[in-house]
């Protein structure tokens, strides 16, 4: 039986659906799962050597690149599943070797692998690699057919949209309580732009993409469909609203702990404590409740609908430059973050 997955990632959507599907199987086979992405070397770029030159900031953040974040939303998945996890990330021309000589060092005796990916700006291309690993792997291969399983159509798309943006939440989340922890047992606080920063993702994100989403077109749809989930869709909205007092709280939080008042550290903590419980159950029961519910009730011109507004240009509200603001912010911070926050081994 085996008992030590390796699961290799880029950044797109199929990705993702990977990894929950090899979370699954680790927690049916008790099994550890070691999530592993290979990355371009930037400085070797025509962009990356100009940037190191103009603007060492940018190289610097190029050099970082994405996979602290890439990992730490397949951590969420396997830590809201109680799953035993390790994260590796390294930089290479050729992933398939990589992804062979990671999984002979951590003592995988599986890799569980997409049977392709998509290149994007930044992406991987998982795909090409894959026969590769194949042919010259020297334990099992379970190449996972995604496209067989995924949700068809225009339902894929906001639900793999949705999905990453609670385990981009829940990483992020994850990461502040990790400080918190640390700095409760004595060791160094955090730096307060990282804080800043953490803060700012918390309160803006959900509210400048995630809950619009969902208030205008998931939830609403769903009440045509079916009154069965009414209660649950207002005690969501209650929760929406409720967030703006929540973060508020947070925010004021961290002003007087950083002023060095009395016991600042404490209700900062506490705050800390309030808002990850709350945020944490809140995209619980969207996902084990509303989202299956929408998969069973919602209707293919639904989805369409939804797919066109979550699109870009489709709803102003969801416009790509939002997107791509906090996609570069959630970079940053996980990179920010101290090695243990993402597996402990991310950059070896």
């Amino acid at each position: 039986m085996y008992r030590h997955l390796m699961v290799p990632l880029d950044d797109s959507a199929l990705s993702a659906e990977t990894a929950g599907k090899a979370v699954r199987l680790a927690r049916t086979l008790g099994a550890k799962v070691t999530f592993f992405h290979a990355q371009e070397d930037y400085g070797a770029t025509s962009v990356g050597a100009l940037q190191r030159v103009i603007a060492p900031a940018d190289f610097n953040e190029g050099m970082a690149g994405e996979a602290r974040a890439i990992l730490a939303k397949a951590e969420a998945v396997a830590r809201e599943a109680g799953v035993n996890h390790a994260s590796f990330a390294t930089t290479s021309s050729r992933p398939y070797e990589a992804i062979l000589d990671v999984a002979e060092k951590q003592g995988c005796d599986l890799i569980f692998i997409a049977s392709h990916g998509h290149r994007g700006i930044k992406g991987l291309m998982l795909g090409s690699q894959t026969q590769r690993v194949l042919q010259h792997a020297t334990i099992p291969v379970l190449v996972s057919s995604i496209e067989s399983n995924i949700a068809p159509g225009a339902m894929m798309g906001p639900l793999t949209t949705i999905g990453d943006e609670h385990r981009s939440l829940a990483a992020v989340v994850h990461g502040l309580e990790f400080l918190v922890r640390e700095t409760r047992e004595g060791k160094a606080p955090p730096p307060p732009a990282l804080l800043h920063a953490i803060v700012r993702y918390v309160k803006e994100f959900p509210e400048k993409l995630h809950h619009p989403k969902e208030d205008a077109y998931l939830f609403p749809r769903l009440r045509v469909r079916t009154s069965e989930f009414d209660g649950t869709l207002a005690e969501l909205e209650r929760q929406h609203a409720e967030g703006h007092r929540v973060i508020d709280e947070l925010e004021g939080a961290l002003a007087r702990y950083e002023a060095g008042e009395a016991g600042g550290f404490g209700v900062f903590a506490a705050a800390v404590e309030h808002f990850a419980e709350a945020q944490m159950q809140h995209m619980r029961l969207e996902t084990k409740v509303i989202l299956p519910a929408a998969r069973q009730y919602l209707t293919a011109a639904d989805w369409v609908e939804i797919d066109k507004a979550f699109a870009r240009n489709g709803d102003p509200r969801f416009a790509v430059d939002n997107d791509e603001e906090f996609r570069a912010l959630f970079a940053r911070i996980l990179n920010l973050f101290p090695e243990k926050v993402v597996g402990g081994a991310v950059g070896s």
